[in-house]
């Protein structure tokens, strides 16, 4: 095995004005003769603050900055057509490329529904604070802009765990979901904060959630890698 650098080409403070993708591209020579054989690339896809949006936010996991979601076509790093050259500019140079990619949560929700929740002790997600009741939560993702490309899966409050924020009370916090596949969290994910499964925004449950329907939701979209 040979023993390899990797660089995190990102920081938190770049613009949608540094126009990332087209600066790698431009960089992997310079790179590749520093010595460096491997990038690790910010998420790329669509998230919750468009061009604002580090891409920790999660909206939508199949738009590399093609579609107009979110006030925007591009993405803070450029467009799916930069994307692809950068990684090819890489490859070019024999620099392997890591996509990163949130799975744990979305943000950023096209519509509210109305659900039944409790809510969570935030210094301690195991503890429940309240007794059942209903609020409207953004938790249905139907991708207006993207029209069922790549994949026609619509998300709604069945697919989360729990959410952060109740629209009708304006209320931030973390409540979890009731629903008939359950009521809690996944088992010590780890024990920080009692259990944090939950980390922000709305928590995917996988396991349960989207049971029966995964098969709907379509090849993941990074396949240049």
């Amino acid at each position: 095995m040979i023993n390899g650098t990797m660089m995190q080409y990102f920081h938190w403070y770049i613009t949608a004005e540094d126009n990332l993708w087209e600066l790698i591209a431009r960089n992997a020579p310079q790179l590749a003769e520093a010595g460096i054989n491997a990038l690790w690339f910010p998420p790329a896809y669509k998230a919750k603050e468009g061009t604002n949006s580090a891409g920790y936010d999660a909206y939508d996991i199949y738009d590399l900055g093609e579609f107009d979601q979110k006030g925007t076509v591009r993405t803070k790093y450029g467009t799916r057509e930069q994307y692809e050259k950068a990684i090819e500019a890489c490859h070019q140079q024999g620099i392997q490329v890591y996509a990163d990619i949130v799975l744990n949560h979305k943000a950023g929700a096209d519509e509210t529904e109305r659900v039944t929740v409790r809510r969570v002790n935030p210094d301690n997600r195991n503890e429940f604070t309240s007794e059942p009741f209903e609020i409207d939560a953004y938790t249905k993702f139907t991708f207006p802009g993207r029209k069922g490309k790549y994949s026609d899966f619509i998300w709604d409050h069945m697919c989360f765990s729990g959410v952060d924020y109740a629209a009708d009370l304006q209320e931030d916090g973390i409540f979890s979901i009731m629903n008939e596949y359950g009521d809690d969290w996944e088992e010590m994910v780890d024990d920080e904060l009692g259990n944090y499964d939950f980390l922000m925004f709305d928590d995917i449950e996988f396991q349960q959630c989207c049971a029966g329907r995964t098969q709907q939701m379509g090849p993941l979209v990074f396949r240049y890698v």
